[in-house]
C-alpha cells in the first residue's frame, strides 16, 4: 500500500523530487522504490528522462484504476475521525498569496485556537489548481472564475483593483488621469504563471469598458513584488485595493483614477461535493462565510 500511494504521489507531481519531500523520502529512496515496484509488478511504471518522467500505458491504467481507491480511503479515515465529539482532521487549502493573506489569515488563529485538533495547510498558487487531483479540499477564487461543478460560499464583500504610485515616482512623472495616459508610464505587469500572458488591467466607467496592456521594466508574478515594486518608485501598479488600502492611508501611496476601477464579485471558497459532511470543514467554512448586509 505504502509502494503504491508513492506511485500516486509520484504520477500526480510529475517529479521525484516533488515527491519525496511530500511523502519525507530523499529522491534517490523514492526512486529505488519505484524501480522495486515496477520489478515487482513486471512491468515499467514511467518513461524517464533526464529532464521528465511521465506514466506508459500501464503506468497511467494503475493510476486510473488506484487513484479513486486510495480516495476513498482517504475519505472514509477522514469521515471516522470526523465521528470525534470535537471536530478533527487536515485541511489543505490553495489560493493566491495575497488571497490567503485577506481570507484565511484574520480568522485562522481564532480557529485554530478554537479547535485544536484541526490541523490547516495552506498551498500557494496563483494558476487555476485542479483541486480534485491536488488533493485539496478546497480552494479560494474570485467568483468569476469558479468552475460550475463545484460548491461555492462567498468569503469576502465585492472589491476593485486599483491604481497606485508612490509620491516619489510622481514627482517626476505626470499624474494619469485616464487609462490611455497609462501608455505613457513605467508600469509594473505581473504574470500569473508560466503558461499565461501578462495580466491586462482591466477599467470602466460608465458604459465604457477597456483592457489595457501596459508596458514597463518590471513584471513579477506574485502581488507582493508587484508592491514592493510600486513602493520602491519604480513604476505605477495595479493591485487589490485591500492590499494597499494601508500604505494610501499612510501616504506612501497614492491611489489614481478611482472612478475607472471597476468592482469584482468577490472572492469564494470553492470544494467538491464530499467535503460538505466533514464537521471540521464546516466549522472552517462557518468562520470564514461573508454575510451581505
Amino acid at each position: 500500500m505504502d509502494d503504491l500511494k508513492a506511485f500516486l504521489a509520484v504520477a500526480r507531481l510529475n517529479s521525484f523530487t516533488k515527491a519525496a519531500a511530500e511523502l519525507g523520502v530523499t529522491p534517490s529512496a523514492l526512486s529505488h522504490l519505484i524501480k522495486a515496484l515496477e520489478s515487482k509488478l513486471g512491468v515499467r511504471l514511467f518513461a524517464r528522462t533526464t529532464r521528465s518522467i511521465s506514466p506508459t500505458e500501464a503506468g497511467r491504467q494503475l493510476i486510473d484504476d488506484l487513484a479513486p481507491l486510495f480516495e476513498k480511503v482517504d475519505d472514509a479515515i477522514k469521515r471516522l475521525s470526523e465521528l470525534r465529539d470535537k471536530p478533527a482532521g487536515h485541511i489543505r487549502i490553495t489560493g493566491a498569496d495575497d488571497a490567503i493573506e485577506y481570507i484565511l489569515r484574520p480568522a485562522l488563529t481564532r480557529f485554530l485556537v478554537r479547535y485544536p485538533d484541526i490541523s490547516v495547510e495552506v498551498g500557494i498558487d496563483y494558476g487555476f489548481t485542479d483541486i480534485v487531483k491536488e488533493r485539496f479540499d478546497a480552494g479560494i477564487r474570485l467568483g468569476e472564475d469558479l468552475n460550475n461543478d463545484m460548491i461555492a460560499v462567498k468569503v469576502s464583500p465585492n472589491w476593485r483593483q486599483i491604481v497606485v504610485a508612490s509620491p516619489q515616482y510622481l514627482r517626476t512623472h505626470p499624474v494619469p488621469k485616464k487609462p490611455d495616459d497609462l501608455l505613457k508610464h513605467n508600469c509594473i505587469n505581473i504574470r500569473y504563471s508560466e503558461k499565461s500572458g501578462l495580466y491586462a488591467w482591466e477599467f470602466e466607467k460608465g458604459d465604457k469598458k477597456l483592457n489595457l496592456k501596459v508596458k514597463g521594466q518590471f513584471t513579477a508574478n506574485t502581488n507582493t513584488h508587484v508592491l514592493n515594486a510600486v513602493l520602491d518608485g519604480i513604476g505605477i501598479a495595479y493591485l487589490p485595493e485591500y492590499y494597499v488600502e494601508e500604505y494610501v492611508k499612510e501616504e506612501k501611496l497614492v491611489a489614481l483614477m478611482l472612478d475607472w476601477c471597476p468592482y469584482f464579485d468577490g472572492y469564494y471558497i470553492y470544494y467538491p461535493h464530499r467535503r460538505q459532511d466533514s464537521p471540521a470543514f464546516t466549522a472552517l467554512l462557518d468562520i470564514l462565510r461573508y454575510e451581505e448586509a
